[in-house]
């Protein structure tokens, strides 16, 4: 039985414009469905590629801010996101998650200003600028991190050294445990290890699950690690 809040994604493409840039990202172009039946979801692929726009989308769906936060974070500094969020039904689960975040590299410093504007006395801020960038990253994230949660992450490694990656994957991976669920677009082959998760490329041009050993992150990372001298050789002379 699915268990999970967010069960999949149903497509409108009849919602978006003709001269939309949407259409012209070959992974998205006319998909009707997309199932989730994994705690976590990863979605992988190229720059370009479509994942982070799926991503926001959901989140922006399901009443998250754009920008990242709660669903309390009610602010915009730069209105960007896509209209795929208005051309997409979620289908969700029987159970309703209770505490989300959505949390986005590009927009870390804007939410990390807005929680110290949202603070008070009950709620006092983590001053997230008072920290390194990697450790206010992962400090906002395991902050948020509960039991019974729903989490979009985009690219939550960019700040991380491969130790705290090594944090956040445990980190994630109990609170999956503890009933959470969570999407996550990332190009970490440490994070990509979680066990049991489902990985959705979107390379070659559909979406599709794929092992996490035929993953471009996994391949590259696996590549120059056991031909590093002949790859930069060959890479730094031709």
């Amino acid at each position: 039985m699915n268990h999970q809040f967010i069960q999949g994604v149903t497509f409108d493409w009849n919602r978006i414009s003709n001269d939309s840039y949407l259409r012209k990202i070959e992974a998205l172009n006319d998909i009707e469905r997309l199932d989730f039946n994994s705690p976590v979801t990863f979605f992988v692929g190229e720059n370009g590629s479509g994942k982070s726009t799926l991503l926001e989308a959901l989140a922006v769906a399901h009443g998250f801010n754009p920008e990242g936060g709660t669903k309390n974070y009610a602010f915009s500094t730069h209105d960007t996101h896509s209209e795929l969020c208005d051309a997409i039904r979620i289908s969700k689960g029987y159970r309703k998650e209770k505490w989300g975040y959505f949390l986005r590299a590009e927009s870390f410093y804007n939410v990390a200003t807005q929680e110290e504007k949202y603070a008070d006395k009950k709620h006092p801020s983590a001053k997230y600028h008072e920290k390194s960038h990697g450790e206010s990253f992962l400090a906002l994230a395991q902050n948020n991190l509960r039991a019974d949660g729903l989490y979009l992450f985009d690219e939550p490694e960019a700040a991380l050294s491969p130790q705290r990656q090594l944090t956040l994957l445990m980190e994630i991976y109990r609170c999956a445990k503890e009933g959470s669920q969570f999407f996550i677009v990332t190009h970490s082959p440490i994070l990509l290890g979680i066990p049991d998760a489902d990985i959705y490329s979107f390379d070659h041009g559909n979406i599709h699950l794929c092992e996490y050993e035929e993953t471009e992150s996994y391949q590259v990372t696996e590549m120059f690690i056991n031909n590093r001298h002949m790859l930069l050789n060959r890479l730094l002379t031709e």
